[in-house]
């Protein structure tokens, strides 16, 4: 009964949401945002160059929208810059292939141009380091990795939630964790990891040319991870490649059955220690009314990806949907009550860096519960990060206050196939260092499309990217804020 008087009772403005609606359909500009963030900008990996570029492409863009308080806000220390200058390797022997393959991030660059035969290194107990020792100078390396059969699923790769899967969405789990490994598994992978770093240390003593790692992925797609550390006092790591998965089982099985290997490859990088901080860009609509335009609602979207790809789905997708959304709420002549505010973070990908730089500075300390200016003005802080696919509804963290309100303003959003709003957590973004402190943060529910076998890959680019769901979003995103922003009382929260 409560829940159906709060519905009642809570403000939907339909005809903003048409003017929303209308704009966002007739005048979009995804398409060409999208262009500009992947394309033209390329991959921006934490502390890069084109990283840097994008903050810079991204403030000048808001100014241009007129968007006031435009900065390139520094939360802190990130560490080092890391940028590819050039990248490649192919077997020559026992007979020529190109191979896809990009250097880790943060690796170190080869010692020029590399010709080298490739040992396969076998590794399976701390005594087998010892046949090792003065054999690997100068050599190509192939750490052996378990055969990997990479069988055709004969499920979609791509999907859209079902009706089924959405309103299974809304249940909660109330059954005990109990953690993802046991004890006897846990003691093994410390044994392993332990042995790895044994051998990490061996080919770094024995003055290893290049290590070449398989990776997870099918069909070229190369899934990226990085070698060494973007910190200041790294230490030193091999120069190392990443190549796909069917490139590496040929050529592993190739040494196995006693064939020669020959590679060549070379990697130049160029290491950015001019600046070690980590930034944010933000940039203000300010709030028209006298009570309320100190008060603000967030929206963001980490800037950052990975760096084989241009990060078209992680995170382009979403920096170009909250952008559009900015430029809809500008576009209709929206007075907002209260100030909106659009974060694009930095470093991401690397642990939060940005959004928890950003809460600890301007809202409140985790971990001595320390409120700073901005923990009691902000309404809520919304999210997107999970590609590019739809908005089919959104993640409330487990506040049951929240929920006849979102369920009023996704009404007119029905029809767009918005309308699942569910008491449940989700987690990996920023949304969560605005929850961590009691403000609420959202990630919104949806269509995972292919994202979950794309990002983090080389192929993570502009062709993947669903335009008419990202349009669908920015709309859906524009009447959230709207309404945030126009509400009496700022989103009701949880105790923190």
């Amino acid at each position: 009964m409560l829940s159906s008087l709060a519905f009642a009772q809570e403000k939907l403005e339909l005809d903003a949401v048409y003017k929303i609606k209308n704009e966002g359909k007739t005048n979009s500009q995804v398409e060409d945002l999208s262009f500009h963030l992947t394309d033209f900008l390329g991959p921006r990996l934490s502390g890069s160059t084109n990283l840097r570029n994008a903050r810079e492409w991204t403030a000048e863009k808001f100014k241009e929208w007129g968007l006031q308080n435009v900065r390139i806000d520094s939360y802190g220390e990130f560490g080092r810059g890391w940028d590819v200058k050039k990248s490649y390797i192919a077997m020559k022997a026992p007979y020529y292939a190109q191979i896809i393959g990009y250097p880790k991030a943060w690796t170190e660059g080869t010692a020029g141009f590399i010709d080298s035969e490739v040992v396969l290194v076998e590794v399976n107990k701390a005594e087998d380091l010892e046949k090792y020792k003065g054999q690997l100078r100068g050599k190509a390396v192939m750490v052996a990795q378990a055969p990997v059969s990479l069988t055709p699923g004969f499920d979609p790769q791509a999907r859209r939630f079902t009706d089924e899967q959405l309103e299974a969405l809304k249940m909660v789990n109330l059954g005990v964790f109990r953690g993802r490994y046991t004890p006897a598994q846990l003691e093994a992978m410390r044994a392993q990891r332990a042995l790895d770093a044994q051998l990490s240390s061996l080919l770094l003593e024995e003055g290893v040319a290049l290590k070449i790692t398989g990776t997870r992925g099918s069909f070229g797609t190369v899934f990226h991870t990085r070698a060494g550390s973007f910190s200041t006092d790294k230490k030193p790591t091999l120069p190392e490649m990443e190549i796909a998965m069917e490139h590496f089982g040929r050529m592993q099985r190739l040494l196995q059955n006693g064939k020669e290997v020959r590679i060549e490859a070379e990697i130049q990088v160029e290491w950015l220690d001019d600046d070690y901080k980590g930034y944010n860009v933000l940039a203000d609509f300010p709030g028209t009314d006298r009570a309320l335009k100190e008060e603000i609602v967030m929206i963001g979207g980490h800037l950052d990806s990975w760096h084989a790809g241009t990060g078209a789905n992680d995170n382009a997708a979403g920096v170009v949907v909250m952008m559009e959304a900015m430029r809809i709420l500008k576009a209709i002549g929206f007075q907002p009550k209260r100030t909106i505010r659009i974060a694009l973070w930095g470093e991401e990908e690397q642990g939060l860096f940005g959004s928890r730089g950003y809460v600890e500075k301007y809202v409140a300390n985790r971990s001595t519960k320390e409120k700073k200016a901005e923990w009691d003005k902000i309404s809520a802080y919304y999210n997107i990060d999970n590609g590019s696919g739809k908005i089919r509804g959104i993640y409330l963290e487990g506040d049951d206050q929240l929920v006849p309100i979102f369920q009023k303003w996704f009404t007119p959003f029905h029809e767009m196939g918005a309308n699942t709003v569910t008491t449940r957590n989700t987690g990996s973004t920023d949304h969560v260092a605005f929850q961590a402190v009691g403000v609420p943060g959202f990630q919104f529910i949806q269509d995972p499309i292919d994202y979950g076998i794309g990002y983090h890959t080389n192929m993570d680019l502009y062709e993947r990217m669903q335009m008419p769901d990202m349009q669908q979003a920015a709309i859906i995103v524009a009447a959230m804020v709207y309404h945030t922003a126009q509400r009496d009382e700022k989103l009701p929260r949880k105790p923190w």
